[in-house]
């Protein structure tokens, strides 16, 4: 049953993820249209680049993991009503504690800016404008808290495709806002921060029905005994949130000393890779929570353990063609996706050889976001932070030791290297915890997508080689899209049929599923 909603779930938060990437992307497209590269839209991501972070901190991630794990243990051994008072504490909490927050950074806006962006104090203009967008937008972290409480209770409810879906009505406010209302302001940059913030009010709403519907109640309440134990596992998780942020901002310390360039080809080349990341890895790590906590809660650990490697021979299932794809394809991606304008054939090369070495890292990344799930729902959030704080150390250091040689490759390089220890690290430490747990099991389904991988992607990339000129220019989109599009969709399909062929399990268990439900 918990394979069932594994799936299910995993599914549902794919298809709303690849909405909001899409809704994402086209809202770059549409400020790079509307104010470009220049002063104005370095002040709108200089004001947004605190409470920004503060989210990533506070709200998205950190709050779900240990809110999912406390909830689903008191609903199994107390009851749900117990778990309603906790989410009616914790809605409490938010309010006072995030909402002091959002106070004191609108208060101390002028300061912040003169921290973050100590260039702007010299033109009063600028600086005054950053100061206004920064107040305008604090208070998105408090709403967007509110939406993160609120995904994970309906997670809690193996409610998924709406909390998932949620953050696309961001992107569409701040769509509508630019396009509609920038005129309306005395400054149209103006238009963005008003639709950022409404935008983090929209991303709580949608989800209330659906929380209501469920029997939740939003209301306020003293103190409940489960908020200690939450606090406890927010702290880490916040901490390893951190460390991601450190580890970002020192590679792009270290990429600056490199040669003209390199930021950008390391930016979108890391822009390709979190796409699978963030539809396969983070997606089924959200899925799989809330099932392995149930299992904890009820003491049923030969439950979690199955449900574990399943998850993870599905992440392999999905993964896998996604690398290889990307390796063996990458220059056709590149050029298809980015070669126009200034953006010549030199940086789809140097991209692309980026994206090959970023790539290599991939499977590390989404494996470990199963893994730390898998300790989040022991109520172990401390194990996955002395991880992450390794694998920084270890990403630093070979950033250091490969930039010479390898220039930007090296630190994407060096990204994979420390993203593969830090799985071994993780995969280690819960075979301590958990020796139940057989990663030998795993080989089989591995090695099935990946021959079926290499074969249908190699056959892709022959077909790519058969008309080679025109991966070499920034003409001809829309021929180049259809081309791509078309390679890709017979990639996927030769992979699926070769799965099929050699009794892939994962993609068996599928088609059972889908047989039942007709």
């Amino acid at each position: 049953m918990a394979k069932g909603t594994i799936v299910k779930a995993a599914g549902a938060i794919s298809l709303a993820t690849s909405l909001s990437r899409i809704l994402g992307y086209i809202k770059d497209m549409i400020l790079a249209k509307y104010f470009g590269a220049t002063g104005i839209s370095d002040v709108f991501f200089v004001a947004f680049r605190i409470p920004n972070l503060l989210r990533e901190l506070f709200a998205e991630g950190s709050m779900s993991s240990a809110v999912i794990p406390v909830l689903k243990e008191y609903q199994i051994k107390e009851s749900a009503e117990e778990s309603k008072k906790i989410v009616k504490s914790l809605f409490t909490f938010i309010m006072i504690v995030v909402g002091g927050i959002t106070m004191l950074g609108i208060i101390f806006s002028p300061l912040i800016v003169k921290v973050i962006a100590p260039g702007f104090i010299e033109n009063y203009q600028k600086f005054e404008l950053t100061v206004l967008l920064t107040k305008i937008m604090f208070p998105f972290l408090l709403f967007v808290s509110f939406a993160a409480l609120t995904m994970g209770t309906l997670n809690t409810q193996n409610i998924f495709f709406v909390p998932a879906l949620a953050p696309c009505f961001l992107n569409i406010t701040i769509i509508v806002f630019v396009v509609g209302f920038s005129s309306f302001f005395f400054n149209p940059i103006v238009s963005v921060a008003v639709g950022v913030t409404c935008g983090g009010i929209f991303q709580w709403i949608v989800q209330l029905p659906s929380f209501y519907k469920n029997n939740f109640k939003l209301g306020f309440a003293l103190f409940h005994p489960a908020m200690k134990k939450i606090v406890i596992l927010v702290i880490p998780t916040t901490i390893a949130m951190a460390v991601n942020q450190i580890n970002i901002f020192v590679s792009t310390i270290i990429a600056s000393f490199l040669p003209e360039g390199s930021v950008t080809y390391l930016y979108y080349s890391m822009r390709l890779i979190q796409l699978p990341i963030g539809i396969f890895g983070v997606a089924i790590g959200m899925a799989v929570l809330p099932a392995l906590s149930q299992h904890i809660a009820e003491g049923k650990r030969d439950l979690l353990t199955n449900d574990f490697i399943f998850s993870l021979k599905f992440l392999l299932f999905l993964t896998i063609p996604s690398t290889i794809g990307l390796m063996m394809l990458k220059e056709p991606i590149v050029n298809t996706l980015f070669q126009r304008g200034a953006f010549d054939l030199t940086a789809t090369v140097k991209t692309s050889s980026a994206l090959l070495f970023y790539s290599i890292g991939i499977l590390g990344t989404v494996g470990s976001k199963i893994i730390t799930a898998t300790f989040y729902s022991l109520q172990d959030t401390k194990t996955p932070v002395i991880c992450a704080i390794s694998g920084m150390v270890i990403n630093i250091i070979f950033s250091i030791l490969l930039m010479q040689s390898m220039k930007h490759n090296g630190l994407a390089l060096a990204y994979s290297l420390a993203a593969t220890t830090q799985l071994l690290m993780l995969g280690s430490f819960l075979k301590k915890q958990v020796p139940e747990i057989s990663f030998s099991s795993i080989i089989p389904s591995f090695m099935k997508s990946t021959i079926a991988s290499l074969i249908s992607i190699g056959i892709a990339k022959l077909i790519c080689q058969l008309n080679p000129d025109i991966w070499s220019h920034g003409e001809k989109m829309l021929l180049k899209f259809f081309y791509l599009g078309t390679v890709i969709i017979i990639a996927i399909f030769l992979y699926l049929l070769l799965c099929y062929l050699m009794k892939h399990e994962e993609l068996g268990y599928i088609l059972k599923k889908r047989r039942r439900e007709k």
